[in-house]
């Protein structure tokens, strides 16, 4: 077997949730492309049904499923549904998330979008539902399948540098002027998402299933030009990540090629937090 054998993913199959999204989309594509049938799986079904046809158009095997994070019926309908076309589930990644969204009415009232003091206890919990909730409960449903099969697979958590390091709020004064804080939960939900991944790895210790981080640094995605020279500053590499930057982490916790790796977190951040 060579190193390039050890990437492949042929005759596995991969779901992604938040498969709908510019990183799910890169990611269903890295997998179809090392070999995997692929999954795209969104709560957006016409994002994820376009990430599934462009991969098909492609000469890949994919497909789109529904998916809300937050119901147990769902999450289990997806591997059901997963089963009965592919037969197996051998990768779960992790990728659905909320993005951050501020308070419009904090505005309003003088106060910068996503403060800490006056932030809606609505969004606090809607934030924890999806971002670590819904990762308990597909990785669940998932996991099964896995255990079922052989007790092996790979389960890859997407985190973010703002999970290890609390968020410079510098990065978000324009022209000398506050217009956002980044919210609290996303620091709180993406921590919580590395203490599920050692919890798991530790948890299927003595089985072939390996659970895995990734944590990207700051993917461009339009980001306004202040925030993309205040990001880049702090950053060794002078930039934001592109959109593709992520892909080679990713194919390299789902294959083989990181066998003897499980429980740990794999930060692709352009040096973000080296300094």
């Amino acid at each position: 077997m060579t190193i390039f054998d050890k990437f492949s993913l042929k005759e596995r199959v991969a779901v992604v949730t938040g498969g709908g999204g510019q990183l799910g989309f890169e990611f269903c594509k890295t997998l179809a492309e090392a070999g995997a049938a692929v999954v795209a799986a969104d709560l957006n079904l016409e994002l994820a049904t376009q990430t599934a046809t462009r991969l098909q158009e492609a000469g890949y095997e994919a497909s789109a499923f529904p998916l809300d994070v937050t119901r147990p019926d769902s999450t289990r309908e997806l591997v059901s549904d997963s089963v009965q076309r592919y037969r197996r589930l051998d990768v779960l990644v992790n990728c659905a998330a909320l993005d951050p969204k501020f308070d419009p009415a904090a505005a309003e009232r003088g106060i910068a979008p996503g403060a800490f003091e006056d932030y809606p206890l609505h969004d606090w919990n809607a934030a924890l539902n999806v971002n670590l909730t819904g990762a308990f409960l597909v990785t669940q449903a998932c996991v099964k399948q896995m255990i079922a099969q052989g007790k092996k697979g790979s389960i890859i958590n997407i985190c973010s540098t703002y999970g290890l390091n609390g968020p410079d709020q510098r990065l978000y004064i324009k022209d000398g002027k506050r217009v956002a804080y980044k919210p609290v939960y996303y620091t709180v939900t993406k921590a919580g998402i590395l203490g599920f991944t050692k919890y798991l790895a530790a948890y299927y210790a003595e089985t072939e299933i390996r659970v895995n981080a990734l944590t990207p640094g700051g993917v461009f995605n339009n980001h306004e030009e202040y925030f993309v020279k205040n990001y880049s500053a702090k950053t060794i590499l002078g930039r934001m990540a592109k959109k593709d930057e992520m892909n080679g982490a990713l194919l390299f916790l789902a294959s083989d090629a990181s066998s003897y790796m499980t429980g740990n977190n794999l930060i692709v951040d352009g040096g973000w937090t080296a300094w």
